[in-house]
């Protein structure tokens, strides 16, 4: 065997010359696979530059150093590429959407904490972005609770002042306009953690609204996070 099973880290051989050269290789595919963290999922075209450790997740049609390469981590190792093969269950952060991914045997499942068998799970994550204020009533957010989402609880904080009539504003949805928060503070840095009693299932694209206590809203910028669970169907057949 020229290769240990799991990681397919490269063996010393009987009477080898340079070990360093194997030992070194084995110790960089070590480094990069006991807590992986990948730049991005999916990615074809090698990046011009790269730092030594840095590794990608090789998407179908890869080209250029990573022609063949299609479904393995790429990891910048010594001015060129390695190659590691993942297998059902590794996970990995993915830099590029600030997230846990697990490998179902086939390729990463972003947010995903549980796999059966035939591919069903649950996806935990947190959908967060920033909604802009403008000189309105009321306020809608163009970014939506996904359908077919069970929302736990929405948190957010006021990144620039709220300026305009009102002194608190609260934060729900069209009809419960106050189910994530009232009261919630107009300066900088005000925040709100709006659980909901039970998690709430969304059927539909479901925009949250954020609305004054008096007057008009005239500028002002929040950043809003939707944590939410989703189920994944199985793998079709």
């Amino acid at each position: 065997m020229s290769e240990t099973a799991n990681l397919s880290l490269p063996l010393l051989q009987p009477a080898q010359a340079q070990k360093h050269v194997t030992v070194n290789e084995a110790l960089l595919r070590v480094d990069a696979a006991a807590m992986l963290v990948l730049e991005a999922l999916d990615v074809t075209q090698p990046p011009a530059t790269a730092a030594e450790g840095q590794a990608w997740a090789v998407g179908p049609g890869a080209v250029n150093e990573w022609l063949g390469q299609d479904g393995k981590i790429a990891l910048s190792a010594g001015g060129g590429w390695a190659f590691l093969t993942p297998a059902s269950g590794w996970r990995a952060f993915v830099r590029s959407i600030s997230a846990m991914a697990v490998h179902d045997g086939q390729g990463w499942r972003p947010d995903l904490v549980t796999l059966s068998a035939g591919g069903a799970g649950l996806q935990l994550r947190a959908l967060e972005f920033d909604h802009v204020l403008g000189a309105e009533a009321v306020s809608t957010t163009t970014t939506a609770i996904p359908a077919g989402a069970l929302v736990i609880g929405v948190t957010g904080r006021v990144i620039e002042d709220i300026t305009g009539g009102p002194t608190s504003w609260s934060l729900g949805v069209t009809g419960a306009e106050n189910r994530y928060g009232s009261g919630i503070g107009v300066a900088k840095n005000a925040w709100v953690r709006g659980l909901t009693q039970s998690p709430q299932a969304y059927y539909s694209p479901t925009p949250l609204v954020l609305t004054p206590d008096a007057g008009s809203f005239a500028s002002g910028r929040v950043r809003l996070s939707i944590h939410l669970a989703e189920l994944a169907l199985p793998d079709a057949v």
